[in-house]
C-alpha cells in the first residue's frame, strides 16, 4: 500500500473537525467504564456537544458538535473529561485500542481476559515509543467463543483454554501458543517489532496487514492454526443473559448506536459498570437475579 498522508484518527487532543463541529473519540479498554463515569460524560456532552454519546464499532465513545478553535477543543472540556477518568494517558490516548470479548469472565468463554487487557494497556502506555502507533492499530482478544476473532485486527489472540492462547499476527497469520500469563509481553514484543518495520512519516504503514508479508516478518517461523480457534458465535441476545455466577448481564439495544441522555439515565441506574460492545450496543453486568 502506498500512502501519502499521516493518520488522523481522532482523539480528545486531536479532534476531527466536521461540519457540525469537532468530533472527539474516547477509547475504552475492552469497552468498560463505570456507570457514574457514563453519567458524567453525558452531562459533558450536554454542555459541550449535541447532548448525545455515540458508540463506535471498536467499543469506544464519541462526542460531536463541539466548539473548536485552531483545530483544538476548549481546555475546559479536556479538563472535564480527564476529571472523569476518561483520559488516563494523554500521550497514548490514540493507541489504547483493545477489543475484548464483551462477556469474558462472566458468561461462557474459556478464560477471563479482562486482566490481560489491562496489562496490555499498562505496557503500551508505559513506553513512549508506542505513542507513535496509528490511531487505528487494533489489539483483539477473543476468549475462545469466537465473537470478536472474525474482525480485522493487527495483533491479538484466541484463548485455547483457561491458561493458554494462540497469538494472531495480522488478519492472515497465526503465531505460537503461549501461556496467558506471558501473552501481554509477547504481544508487546510483536508491536515493537512492527514499529521497527513500518517506516516513518507520511508513508509509514498503519497496520500489520500492510507489511509486504502481511505480518509474517514478525514471526520467527510459520505456525499452524490450532483447531480450537475455529469457533464463531453471534452477539448475545438482547435482554438478560445468565452469568456463570448466577447473576445477570443485561444486553441493551442502542438504536443507531446513539446514547441519548434519557437512555444514559436509565442505564446508569441499573448497575455500577457498563460494557460498550463492538456491535454498538451496551451490556450492564453483575445484576442480581429477579
Amino acid at each position: 500500500m502506498s500512502r501519502t498522508y499521516v493518520d488522523r484518527c481522532p482523539g480528545v487532543l486531536r479532534p476531527w473537525i466536521a461540519d457540525d463541529g469537532a468530533l472527539i473519540r474516547l477509547r475504552l479498554v475492552g469497552g468498560r467504564l463505570g456507570a457514574s463515569a457514563l453519567g458524567e460524560l453525558s452531562e459533558i456532552a450536554g454542555e459541550w456537544g449535541d447532548g448525545n454519546i455515540y458508540l463506535t464499532s471498536r467499543a469506544n465513545l464519541q462526542l460531536r458538535a463541539i466548539p473548536h478553535a485552531d483545530g483544538c477543543v476548549p481546555s475546559a472540556l479536556v479538563y472535564a473529561i480527564s476529571a472523569v477518568g476518561l483520559l488516563p494517558a494523554p500521550s497514548h490516548e490514540l493507541v489504547r485500542n483493545i477489543n475484548v470479548s464483551p462477556l469474558t469472565g462472566r458468561v461462557g468463554g474459556r478464560a477471563d481476559l479482562r486482566p490481560l487487557a489491562d496489562v496490555i494497556d499498562n505496557l503500551l502506555c508505559a513506553d513512549p515509543v508506542f505513542a507513535s502507533l496509528a490511531g487505528r492499530f487494533l489489539f483483539s482478544l477473543d476468549d475462545g467463543r469466537g465473537d470478536v476473532s472474525g474482525r480485522t485486527l493487527d495483533l491479538g489472540l484466541v484463548a485455547l483454554d483457561t491458561h493458554t492462547a494462540q497469538l494472531r499476527v495480522g488478519s492472515a497469520h497465526w503465531g505460537p501458543t503461549v501461556p496467558l500469563n506471558d501473552a501481554a509481553a509477547a504481544l508487546i514484543d510483536l508491536t515493537r517489532a512492527f514499529l521497527g518495520l513500518r517506516g516513518a512519516g507520511e508513508t509509514a504503514w498503519w497496520h500489520v496487514d500492510e507489511l509486504p508479508g502481511k505480518g509474517s516478518e514478525l514471526l520467527d517461523a510459520p505456525y499452524e492454526r490450532d483447531d480450537r480457534t475455529l469457533t464463531t458465535s453471534e452477539p448475545p441476545p438482547f435482554g438478560k443473559n445468565v452469568q456463570d455466577d448466577g447473576r445477570a448481564a443485561l444486553h441493551v439495544d442502542v438504536p443507531d448506536g446513539t446514547l441519548t441522555p434519557k437512555l444514559v439515565e436509565q442505564l446508569a441506574g441499573l448497575g455500577p459498570e457498563i460494557i460498550v460492545t463492538p456491535w454498538r450496543s451496551v451490556i450492564v453486568p453483575d445484576l442480581e437475579p429477579t
